[in-house]
């Protein structure tokens, strides 16, 4: 468990604030993994191939690799990112 203490030199209280910036960059970070799956989803279509699929096929040098592969592998590590910075969000607990 990580903590983290916050103090601020003005009368308001921070816990609403940060609330809001949490809750904000929640909701842009869910946005963004909508856009990056949306972005899988069309690689799939093109080639025709799930993206666990290409990942193990890549990793096993049976495909040639070229620009829209490196895409595809950037947006596969891009989403696994997203979802763990999510998750990293949703887990914020406050006290008192």
């Amino acid at each position: 468990m990580t903590e983290i203490t916050l103090v601020s030199k003005q009368s308001r209280p921070l816990r609403p604030l940060v609330e809001a910036a949490l809750a904000n960059e929640l909701k842009l970070v869910r946005a963004a993994i909508r856009q990056t799956e949306e972005r899988l989803r069309e690689f799939e279509a093109r080639y025709e191939m799930a993206t666990d699929d290409f990942m193990r096929r890549f990793e096993n040098d049976e495909l040639i690799e070229t620009l829209d592969f490196v895409d595809w592998i950037g947006e596969y590590r891009l989403l696994s990112h997203l979802q763990e910075k999510a998750e990293t969000y949703q887990g914020i607990e406050f006290e008192n």
